[in-house]
């Protein structure tokens, strides 16, 4: 909330924007600003030293840092809701690598490409896999990666005879970054390289079965991960649109169009386009919030939540992401050619929100 409230410090995030793009990646310094503010560890247990805040503050933050800029948003993203496998983890494990370093920084990729092999003889997995996707990974501590488990060559299944996918944790030194494969038209300074470890050693409780229940029960551990995490991604895209709603008033009450006496700020069509605009975002953040709020009373009365509910926050999170997109487009073409040039953040807007 501290850090919300520190607008200078989102000055500074958005001053330095294109030499992040330029350099393709999440600069260590500001990492750890955020890490030592306790933004990555949002959605981290109050007893491994987080902040165990609810969604909606959640949402709030990367929002609000998505604004300052896309790409710090969306480190930021990755970062937090990599936090919340610290509820998943085996205890020990846990206290090591949150509890133990209040500015551990996590991320990784969820999607199960790895291919681990149970390791009988040492009590965990071996792992090799290559991602793409690896945002964060040049300021992090551990990167975590999507596996299918095998055992004497057969894939291992759950009680239900399901395979059961797992998120291994890798120490950051044992991963390999191949920083030559995020060229991208948007998000460039989210360093979204590919990652890949070869043979890595996973020791037992150092890796989270997807969908498993949390160990740690409280209500933000029941609320529904997929959910949140579709909610922090959206909550990006919510931020950017918001910055291009600014960047348009500005603009609109400084440009005067070739051929015309009116500043487009005082055209009537300019005017329908940003009202238009407005109340498309503000309508998706009121239905995000009012889902937040439903799913958050079942979380925190019942501990179970029904589809239904789950479903509306996949809803909403799906609608803030093409909601903000329109919002874009619509004052992107409405602000002429100025939007075009690099040091019009509208175009800037444009490519992250797409990407």
């Amino acid at each position: 909330e501290m850090f919300i409230r520190d607008r200078s410090f989102y000055e500074q995030i958005n001053e330095l924007a294109p030499s992040r793009e330029a350099n393709r990646r999440m600069p260590q310094d500001l990492a750890d600003k955020m890490a030592d503010a306790g933004l990555f560890r949002m959605l981290v247990p109050a007893k491994y030293g987080g902040q165990e805040c609810q969604p909606q503050q959640f949402f709030d933050t990367l929002a609000t840092t998505g604004y300052a800029d896309g790409a710090v948003g969306w480190c930021l993203m990755i970062g937090s809701t990599t936090g919340l496998l610290s509820a998943s983890l085996a205890p020990d494990w846990a206290q090591k690598i949150y509890g133990d370093n209040p500015r551990a920084i996590t991320v990784g990729v969820t999607a199960p490409i790895g291919k681990a092999q149970v390791n009988a003889a040492q009590d965990g997995l071996t792992v090799s896999g290559r991602w793409p996707f690896g945002s964060g990974s040049q300021v992090a501590n551990w990167i975590c990666g999507g596996c299918s488990v095998s055992e004497n060559g057969e894939p291992r299944v759950n009680k239900h005879g399901q395979p059961e996918p797992v998120l291994a944790f890798f120490p950051a030194d044992e991963v390999t970054i191949h920083d030559d494969t995020w060229d991208t038209s948007g998000l460039r300074g989210t360093g979204s390289h590919d990652i890949e470890v070869n043979n890595a050693f996973v020791p037992e409780g150092r890796w989270v079965v997807l969908g498993k229940r949390a160990q740690v029960d409280s209500p933000l551990y029941r609320f529904p991960t997929f959910g949140l995490l579709a909610l922090g991604v959206s909550a990006v895209s919510i931020g950017i649109a918001q910055r291009a709603i600014d960047e348009f008033i500005n603009l609109a009450g400084a440009k005067t169009p070739t051929g015309s006496s009116r500043s487009l700020a005082n055209r009537p069509a300019v005017q329908k386009d940003l009202a238009q605009a407005q109340a498309n975002l503000a309508s998706a953040r009121a239905l995000t919030a009012a889902y937040i709020d439903e799913a958050w009373q079942q979380a925190s009365a019942e501990g179970r939540l029904d589809q239904s509910c789950k479903a509306k926050l996949r809803l909403a999170a799906t609608n803030n992401a093409w909601s903000a997109v329109e919002v874009v487009d619509k004052l992107y073409h409405a602000a002429g050619g100025t939007a075009i040039y690099s040091k019009s953040k509208l175009q800037q807007c444009f490519r992250d929100v797409h990407v």
